[in-house]
């Protein structure tokens, strides 16, 4: 037997007769036990006897659920089949139009066709609406088939042909449609984004775990809500798409259900030619615990497969390649018949009555209604494992030569005309022959079968899918004194990572907000002092804790909880990602305001799941990141793969995300009041970047009237002490390295220099604002100018700055052309090292001495220092003129 689970050659066909004859008495007289009993002791026997059977999880290649046990299909075949085409005809018509008319924008034509029946089965039978008042199912479409999906929601009336006609042309008059699911750019249409390929598996999982903590916790119901996805077999080669399936099975995720689009073809060519991408999923999801269904063959093949009676089809099935298979749907039927039935006298006697044409059209499991009803309702029906569902179809089915089965299927944009007045008779449109060049879309009117059809049924199932509907409340204002503790000086010295552990212990127990506060950590709640609330609040376990934690003695015992709060997520950052795209979200999906505070170490953050932040920021997601260990110098000895010091200019590149980078607890606390005010409670679509650190210092009171400052990104945190001792200076400091520019300021007074220092907690936010004041000047000439607020912060005092971070220099070099008398940025480029934090900020020269020098050099260029108090400077203060650039070394 091979790995895919397919028979070798059977060298002596009369003993194994033998064999089988001698099972199916067993089976008879004995009855199944028995005859499991002999099995299991032949295989035993065989292992001692060094016979070792190749392990496998397949089953062999034919449908899951056979003929004889599919239910009655409830609904009318050829009304849903007029209704598929019409479907079908007006996706391709988007696609073809917008390209005519845009020639190279693009759009896909053969994803739709091949998963027209997977979907439509679904829209009439089971996708249950979101309504004003409950949730339904969360259906996550394959995003190279948004034609399909649009087309269907035209023929319900809610686009018009303009918009249809605008497909990829988002600007133009009268309004169009995204190229994919965009819930940024559709709000009240798409739910979620699911065209970067293996975030929808991911996401789905953690989708369905999280409406089982909703649930658990008793925040809001929903035993009712399904989630599916719709997935390619290409796009399980994405390491996200198959990276958490063991924790669907291990949570018993039976309201999550999967459809595979197995067409046998990613963009290039065939998924598996060599193999069968249908077995090899089976053997993966039936390893993880998945309750698989396969959906292989057509009715067609109904009859042929009850009259093999010796299993010769079914082996044939199993034998040939995912790239033959490819193949047959080119060629013709006597090619069929030669190379599929002809390995054998007996196979093509099983076909010898059917015509090539028949065979020609011998349907795919995927494209049968029947077959895709029967595993639809069977995992509906399924309990304890989620469910996934192997669905082979034809890539661009129905197209013809234009790009059915074809290698180049993906990317078929247009028919020539024979190729069009085909697929018009085929569908059975009733497009004349003189507008077929124009490839015009086609509705009936609203009183039509189709139509009312279409529409009853979905009346039937609460309204139309997908839809996206905002059920939450804004929520209510916090308690004023609800962050005083944080805003007051503190007795020692505490990291501002500790700080928000704090914090969010102190959420988490507020009477008003506590319950709705979602703590997600991926494996490093220790490393963060969060170990402190797994006794009181408990890690969220669906069977709770069947075991006795060998740290129950402990107070900060490992304590799992059906009812838990933390969702502790193990190594995996993707999948906390995950997690806080389903919690922020909540707030459209379930009508529920939870508040996600993900903890992660910075540098796995951006760096490792940028591509699932931008997804979150498309979904209109909320909450908090944040980047804790934070710090290319703070966080000490970790090294090179360890320390970030880039993560806030990635995190710069995401429109709603508001990044932080906050040095003191009062400072923290200000940002994150604000950021729930913003989002939960003025329900702007935005969500926060906030880095804390493991370095431990004193926390100063808030000083009177900063609050605007540290929203904004900039405020005076201690002006200098003399200042008319000499030139004048501005030194802006961030995070942890604040500090070092207010020793730079002590070391500069002794030079006689009056520097004063600031704080800046943003500079993507000052960046942000001056860009908005700038893009409004330019766009109204004549009216007074707005002036950014990092202008107007310095423009009484125009001297120079010297800006330090614990990030690259073009963190504060973003602001650099807003500011009155230039700015010289420190940052920590390069890789970082295993060393103390003093000696990393030497080397990076971002410590205080190096704000020093670097502030006398910027002087002495504009000629007001003479340039050897430089020179003096960085012999006293130890600096190497001649040590490697931080930068590339």
């Amino acid at each position: 037997m091979r790995m895919d689970g397919t028979p070798a050659k059977d060298t002596d066909p009369s003993e194994t007769n033998g064999w089988l004859e001698s099972f199916d008495a067993v089976i008879r007289d004995e009855g199944p036990e028995r005859a499991r009993f002999l099995l299991a002791r032949l295989m035993e026997y065989g292992q001692r006897k060094g016979v070792v059977v190749p392990f496998t999880a397949n089953t062999p290649y034919v449908n899951t659920i056979p003929a004889e046990e599919q239910p009655l299909y409830p609904g009318d075949r050829e009304i849903e089949r007029r209704i598929k085409n019409l479907i079908r005809w007006n996706a391709a018509a988007m696609v073809m139009q917008a390209n005519a008319t845009s020639a190279g924008i693009g759009g896909h034509i053969s994803t739709y066709a091949s998963l027209a029946t997977l979907l439509e089965v679904g829209f009439h039978r089971f996708f249950r609406a979101h309504t004003i008042h409950s949730a339904g199912d969360f259906v996550y479409f394959q995003g190279h088939a948004a034609p399909g999906v649009y087309a269907r929601a035209f023929l319900e009336g809610r686009f018009s042909e303009t918009q249809l006609a605008n497909f990829r042309r988002e600007l133009a008059p009268g309004g169009g449609l995204a190229s994919y699911p965009h819930p940024w750019l559709m709000p009240e249409f798409w739910e979620w984004p699911t065209v970067s390929m293996g975030l929808s598996p991911i996401c789905s999982i953690y989708q369905a775990r999280f409406a089982r903590y909703l649930q658990a916790r008793g925040l809001v119901e929903t035993s009712q809500s399904r989630v599916w996805a719709f997935l390619g077999d290409g796009e399980m080669d994405e390491p996200e798409s198959m990276g958490a399936i063991t924790l669907a099975a291990r949570e018993h995720l039976d309201n999550l259900v999967w459809v595979i689009n197995c067409n046998l073809q990613r963009l290039d060519g065939p998924v598996r030619g060599n193999g069968k991408i249908i077995q090899e999923l089976e053997a993966a999801f039936r390893g993880a615990g998945w309750n698989v269904i396969k959906v292989i063959w057509g009715d067609d093949w109904d009859p042929l497969l009850a009259r093999d009676h010796d299993g010769l089809l079914v082996r044939r099935m199993g034998e040939v390649v995912g790239g033959e298979y490819q193949k047959y749907t080119v060629e013709s039927g006597d090619y069929i018949r030669q190379h599929f039935f002809g390995v054998d006298p007996k196979l093509l006697e099983l076909v010898k009555n059917v015509t090539d044409a028949k065979l020609r059209k011998l349907r795919r499991g995927g494209h049968d209604p029947e077959k895709v009803y029967a595993a639809y309702k069977a995992a509906e029906s399924h309990r304890g494992e989620p469910t996934v569902i192997l669905a082979k179809t034809i890539k661009g089915y129905l197209l013809g030569a234009a790009g059915e089965g074809r290698n180049i299927s993906h990317q078929a944009k247009k028919l020539n005309e024979k190729e069009l007045r085909d697929f018009r008779d085929r569908l059975g449109i009733p497009v004349p022959d003189d507008e077929l060049a124009k490839f015009p879309f086609y509705r009936p009117p609203d009183d039509s079968e189709e139509i009312q059809y279409l529409c009853q049924r979905r009346g039937a199932l609460g309204g139309p899918v997908p839809r996206r509907v905002i059920r939450s409340q804004p929520l209510a204002a916090l308690p004023p004194t609800l962050f005083d503790g944080f805003k007051s000086a503190q007795s020692r010295e505490v990291a501002t990572t500790q700080v928000f552990v704090s914090m969010l212990r102190h959420l988490m127990s507020d009477a008003t907000i506590g319950n709705l506060i979602v703590p997600i950590v991926p494996d490093e709640a220790r490393t963060f002092g969060m170990d402190s609330l797994f006794r009181k609040f408990g890690i969220f376990s669906q069977q709770g804790q069947r075991y006795d934690p060998v740290d129950a003695a402990i107070v900060a015992y490992y304590r799992e909880a059906e009812d838990g709060q933390l969702l502790e997520e193990g190594i995996t950052e993707a999948g906390a990602m995950a997690s806080f795209t389903a919690a922020g979200t909540a707030y459209a999906a379930h009508g529920v305001n939870t508040i996600p505070f993900f903890l992660f170490y910075s540098m796995f953050g951006f760096q490792r799941v940028g591509d699932l932040i931008w997804q979150h920021a498309d979904a209109r997601g909320k909450g908090f990141l944040i980047g804790a260990t934070a710090g290319r110098t703070t966080l000490a000895g970790e090294g090179l793969q360890h320390q970030d010091g880039h993560s806030h200019v990635l995190a710069s590149t995401v429109p709603t995300l508001h990044a932080y980078d906050p040095a003191y607890a009062y400072e923290l606390a200000v940002i994150v009041e604000d950021g729930i005010r913003r989002m939960y409670a003025e329900r702007e679509s935005c969500f926060y970047y906030i880095t804390v650190m493991n370095e431990a210092y004193v926390q100063p009171s808030m000083p009177e009237g900063v609050e605007d400052g540290i929203l904004r990104g900039l405020y005076k945190v201690r002006p200098a002490p003399d200042p008319t001792i000499g030139p004048r200076a501005h030194l802006f400091g961030s995070g942890a390295i604040l500090r070092e520019a207010l020793a730079a300021q002590e070391l500069l007074a002794a030079r006689g220099i009056a520097a004063d220092v600031w704080s800046v907690t943003s500079y993507t936010e000052l960046r942000r604002d001056a860009l908005t004041c700038e893009r409004r000047n330019f766009l109204h000439p004549t009216d007074p100018a707005e002036v950014p607020y990092v202008t107007r912060a310095l423009a009484a005092e125009p001297w120079p700055i010297v800006a330090a971070s614990d990030y690259m220099k073009i963190v504060p070099e973003q602001i650099a052309r807003f500011v009155p008398a230039g700015l010289h940025a420190l940052g920590t480029d390069g890789f970082g090292r295993s060393e103390t934090r003093e000696a990393l900020r030497r080397f990076f020269e971002v410590d205080a001495a190096s704000i020093c020098v670097a502030t006398l050099h910027v002087l002495a260029q504009r000629g007001e220092v003479d340039v050897a108090r430089v020179a003096d400077a960085i012999r006293d203060l130890g600096i190497d003129p001649a040590k490697p650039d931080p930068a590339r070394s």
